[in-house]
């Protein structure tokens, strides 16, 4: 599995603008459809909101790649 690490710049990211930003989904359209669909997990359940507010701390996984979300430096 691939790890990789987002760092938010303020206190949460919406779901479908992190697997955009971390180039998991070519577009905001077809991040919410794999979210619709189900392949996304956060923290190990199924996830099917697509703005759901990820924070730092929160693992989200994707086809074999794992979103770690760390905290905003300080």
């Amino acid at each position: 599995m691939n790890k990789t690490e987002f760092t938010l710049r303020g206190e949460y990211i919406e779901l479908d603008k992190l697997l955009k930003a971390t180039g998991l989904a070519e577009s905001g359209g077809r991040a919410r459809v794999m979210i619709t669909e189900g392949q996304v997990q956060v923290d190990g359940q199924p996830e099917s909101r697509k703005t759901a507010k990820i924070r730092a701390g929160q693992r989200v996984q994707l086809a074999g790649e794992l979103i770690l979300v760390l905290a905003a430096d300080a």
